[in-house]
């Protein structure tokens, strides 16, 4: 695992991972917390055994629902700080695993896929931490004082970025277009990986020469 870890591109999908998985939940966190439903129906009138009565009930509560939001927003935003994301991927599990479950509970099309794509994920990330997070069983950990490409405070950064676009955005925007939305965070990932490719050959270079 660890010589996996070195690799430049294996660290990209886990920074990238991070953001996506957070990224998704802070622009679905936002609806909740300002109170509002995923669609502009009621669901009340549905099967009660359906999905749409199921959330319908779940924003009827107020509360919950809110609670809900704040949850996401929260993890979402650890996840996509890089240096707190040990955090958020904990934190982000148990919801994840939870709206897997949901969707296998109701009626769903092909979202469990895409929910348990997300699951697996969040698991990866888990295990990318591994050395450290093996703590919470109760087994040794050992801490990764090594120096890696995905540790640059240039990655914190990109995610505030892109955290701050798609927090402004979704609290702003009801009537939302993801084409756009995906669009500008897709420039801003590209951006991203170019100048930390390039601040990662940078470094690679002062080290060739200081040894």
């Amino acid at each position: 695992m660890e010589k996996f870890k070195e690799r430049v591109w294996s660290q990209i999908v886990i920074i990238y991972t991070r953001y996506l998985l957070g990224g998704t939940f802070v622009f679905a966190s936002l609806i909740k917390i300002k109170g509002k439903r995923f669609t502009s129906d009621s669901g009340e009138l549905n099967p009660i055994d359906s999905a749409w009565h199921f959330f319908e009930t779940m924003y009827q509560s107020g509360l919950y629902w809110k609670f809900i939001g704040i949850c996401q927003l929260v993890a979402g935003f650890l996840l996509m700080t890089q240096k707190y994301s040990k955090l958020g991927a904990i934190l982000n599990f148990p919801i994840i695993l939870n709206i897997f479950v949901i969707t296998l509970s109701y009626y769903f099309a092909f979202t469990p896929v895409i929910t348990g794509a997300m699951l697996l994920a969040n698991v990866l990330l888990i295990l990318w931490e591994w050395s450290e997070l093996k703590i919470l069983v109760n087994l040794t950990s050992s801490l990764d004082n090594s120096i890696r490409m995905e540790k640059d405070q240039f990655w914190a950064v990109i995610g505030l970025i892109l955290f701050a676009f798609t927090f402004v955005y979704r609290l702003l925007v009801d009537q939302y277009d993801i084409f756009f939305w995906t669009s500008v965070c897709f420039i801003i990932g590209l951006f991203g990986i170019a100048v930390g490719l390039l601040r990662e050959k940078r470094r690679k270079s002062l080290m060739r020469q200081t040894a």
